[in-house]
């Protein structure tokens, strides 16, 4: 009964190619020094390239992203196929239209039950400014509604 927002990650692999998948394991750690979490199963394929790899990039998904966020989570696909992206500051994948980007240094990493927490230094951000976000709940996706005047 949580709702959250949607991201993908994305990476570089030691062989240079693309890695990317959708994760709603996404939180904010601190603000000094800036860290943000996210966590992975360990029987993710793209386990070894996030564990090496030195950087990744945090997508924070718009509304009008949902295809994106059910083509990086299916299997079988090639999810980068007509994607628009540019390489960020340290070469992981920045998605063109994200609601916001965080790229993050890979400070450290835990293993607790199932998955690994991975920790990330965040050292640039970005955001869309009139962009609505991606929410999920309950297996659907949704977008936001204000409750009423502040």
């Amino acid at each position: 009964m949580f709702a959250t927002g949607v991201t993908i990650v994305t990476a570089r692999g030691a062989d240079g190619g693309l890695v990317g998948l959708t994760a709603n394991s996404f939180n904010s750690v601190s603000l000094q020094p800036p860290l943000v979490l996210w966590s992975l199963a360990r029987a993710a394929a793209s386990l070894a390239a996030f564990a090496t790899g030195s950087h990744y990039a945090i997508n924070v998904l718009a509304a009008d992203q949902k295809a994106l966020a059910e083509r990086f989570a299916a299997r079988g696909v090639d999810r980068w196929a007509g994607v628009a992206h540019a390489p960020g500051i340290s070469g992981a994948p920045v998605l063109a239209g994200a609601a916001a980007t965080f790229e993050c240094f890979n400070r450290s990493r835990y293993e607790e039950g199932d998955h690994v927490i991975f920790v990330g230094e965040v050292e640039r951000c970005s955001r869309r400014h009139d962009a609505s976000p991606l929410l999920y709940h309950g297996g659907r996706f949704y977008t936001e509604h204000p409750l009423g005047a502040d």
